[in-house]
């Protein structure tokens, strides 16, 4: 758990912030003040108001006062990545000072079983997986509910591990390449054990 090393915060004030820690990273927003009383066993808003005020003036909190939904941790966890606007890949565009979207990340990487491989060779460009790229894939519990295109790894036993579109018809499954110059790969479905389906891809540069 994520908690302020300030001294200077009391316990009162270190307990509150080491709950909303807490609060936050199981439910990605912030809670009312009424949760707030309630989880500190007080019966009055104004402790908790002023505690919000001094964490906010130590630098662990950003608050509106009478705002509660509005509060967002600063000294712990972070509950995203703001998305600052749009940017062009071509021309130029207005950049934008107000964030209002949050990229939030902890939904993908809370993912329960959730594991990465690093690609290997060029066969999922036209996907935008280059060789290189670190793809996040989530464990696939019934393969009978993959959807036909879905970007899976699948292992061939005896053969090898891939990472490829993934079609079925009948019996049949069919592993494709987003890469023109790669054959696709068909084989019967029991031959195919399907490890994981694609969540995100990182790439580092």
């Amino acid at each position: 758990m994520a908690y302020p090393a300030d001294t200077s915060l009391t316990p009162a004030q270190k307990e509150l912030y080491e709950w909303l820690v807490d609060y936050i990273g199981a439910h990605h927003h912030s809670p009312s003040i009424r949760q707030m009383m309630q989880a500190m066993g007080l019966r009055s808003p104004a402790p908790i108001q002023s505690r919000l005020r001094h964490l906010q003036e130590k630098g662990w909190i950003t608050w509106q006062e009478g705002q509660a939904r509005t509060l967002q941790l600063i000294g712990g966890i972070v509950s995203g990545i703001p998305v600052l606007g749009a940017i062009a890949a071509g021309g130029l565009v207005e950049t934008f000072d107000d964030v209002e979207q949050r990229l939030d990340l902890i939904s993908v990487l809370e993912t329960r079983g959730i594991f990465a491989l690093t690609v290997n060779g060029d066969s999922m460009v036209d996907a935008h997986i280059a060789d290189g790229d670190v793809v996040l894939m989530e464990p696939v519990l019934e393969p009978s509910r993959i959807r036909n295109g879905t970007v899976v790894s699948a292992m061939v036993p005896g053969s090898g591990t891939t990472l490829k579109h993934f079609h079925r018809k009948g019996s049949l499954v069919r592993l494709e390449a987003a890469n023109p110059a790669y054959e696709a790969i068909e084989l019967d479905a029991e031959q195919v054990q399907l490890q994981g389906k694609l969540l995100a891809v990182w790439r580092e540069v």
